[in-house]
């Protein structure tokens, strides 16, 4: 799946506010670029985190890697239509599914050669990527996936081609993994306060995934209310860390550089 943002005539009445079109090799320079196991990773650890920085201006994209096919609910036709309608409701720039195998994609030449042509596509300052440890194998290998392709992203001697054209060496600034089911202590808090409910309305894009007392699909620990109610609860622990309502917090792969020390929440 391919999916970038379209401005539509202002005469035109629209239901959702943002309409999208689907093209190929589209051209665009992102600010911040989330790579994620599965469709709904984004939206369930850093959702609030990539609407409160478009909601700053910044261009935000997401690359997922599977289309979740081995999931227990739902099928890959129909996440990908919820990743479709979880991009609307965040605002994103574009999103992209790199169809890898659902449970059996590796960190081996092929897929670290197809993740670094995303970033080298999008050519992102700073890149999210999924937890280095979590109960589901795939987001620990999508860690090591993603966290050696910003790296090798950068080394002009490894070629990669887009419409059969060379692509330039591309290094992100700064590479955060997100914190997803395990709990992990954060290096950062970010506060999503008032990007909360955004980021749950993204989540409840994934009706086939979390808990829906009408589905009559086979029961889950992500389709239980307590889950949700998981999510509730790290978002307020995270956020009372730094003395605000709601926050969504992250690991640091790369020491960032601080100019004004004064300047931290």
């Amino acid at each position: 799946m391919h999916l970038t943002r379209k401005n539509s005539s202002p005469k035109k009445k629209r239901n959702l506010s943002i309409d999208y079109i689907y093209k190929r090799n589209t051209i665009l320079k992102l600010d911040i670029l989330a790579l994620a196991a599965h469709p709904d990773d984004v939206e369930l650890c850093c959702g609030a985190t990539i609407a409160k920085h478009i909601a700053l201006g910044y261009k935000v994209g997401v690359v997922d890697f599977t289309r979740g096919e081995l999931g227990t609910r739902g099928t890959p036709e129909i996440r990908v239509q919820e990743a479709e309608k979880a991009s609307e409701i965040m605002g994103l720039s574009v999103r992209e599914n790199l169809g890898f195998r659902d449970g059996f994609f590796e960190k081996d030449e092929i897929h670290l050669k197809k993740v670094i042509g995303m970033i080298r596509k999008y050519r992102p300052d700073t890149i999210l990527i999924n937890a280095e440890n979590d109960r589901h194998p795939d987001h620990g290998r999508a860690h090591e996936l993603s966290k050696e392709a910003c790296f090798l992203s950068g080394l002009h001697k490894i070629e990669t081609l887009a419409d059969g054209l060379k692509q330039e060496a591309w290094r992100p600034k700064n590479v955060y993994s997100y914190i997803q089911g395990w709990f992990m202590t954060p290096d950062f808090v970010v506060d999503v306060t008032d990007h909360w409910e955004i980021k749950m309305n993204a989540i409840r894009a994934f009706r086939s995934q979390f808990h829906d007392p009408n589905s009559q699909e086979p029961a889950t620990w992500l389709s239980s209310e307590g889950f949700i109610k998981l999510i509730e609860g790290r978002g307020i622990e995270m956020g009372q860390a730094i003395g605000c309502s709601y926050g969504e917090g992250f690991k640091v792969l790369r020491w960032p550089g601080v100019n004004d020390i004064t300047k931290l929440l």
